[in-house]
């Protein structure tokens, strides 16, 4: 099936713009979680990845999308999960990243291959005050995708959203 590539354009945006179930500041686009948005033998594929596998959030995104589409007109697509490659980090926009700092979630520092990826992020910078007096607390946060962290400069508690 061949689509015109304004419509696949369009389909790409309203897909992108679904937001994330977990972090509602930042859409599937933001996250790089929206793989491809593609013609296919069945119709129209949206392709998206998962940021953990097995993400709970996966389920939602999904029927986001699907209703999203439909709401816009569209019918014929299906929305399938890709796990190869794994989703990294950094697929993140910069945009999303900024988004997550002023949610208050200290955006992942460094490459996915890096250091950081392995052993965990060195320094880490309070989304509140900017200080990189800080320390990991725990390896989890609220979101397995997130470690919990504490600013020593304003005392104030924060999800760091983890390289990988």
């Amino acid at each position: 099936m061949a689509a015109p590539d304004a419509m696949l354009a369009d389909i790409r945006r309203i897909a992108g713009d679904v937001a994330d179930p977990e972090i509602p500041v930042l859409t599937i686009a933001d996250l790089g979680v929206l793989r491809d948005v593609r013609a296919g033998d069945e119709g129209i594929i949206v392709e998206i990845t998962p940021t953990y596998s097995g993400c709970p959030a996966m389920n939602m995104i999904k029927l986001e999308i699907e209703l999203a589409l439909e709401r816009a007109g569209y019918s014929g697509f299906a929305v399938r999960e890709v796990l190869s490659p794994a989703w990294t980090t950094d697929w993140m926009t910069e945009a999303g990243r900024e988004r997550l700092r002023a949610y208050g979630i200290a955006p992942p520092v460094g490459k996915a291959g890096g250091r950081g990826a392995l052993f965990g992020a060195d320094i880490v910078a309070c989304p509140q005050c900017r200080s990189t007096d800080t320390e990991r607390l725990a390896e989890f946060g609220s979101t397995s995708c997130k470690a919990l962290w504490r600013c020593k400069a304003c005392r104030e508690p924060f999800d760091y959203f983890k390289c990988h």
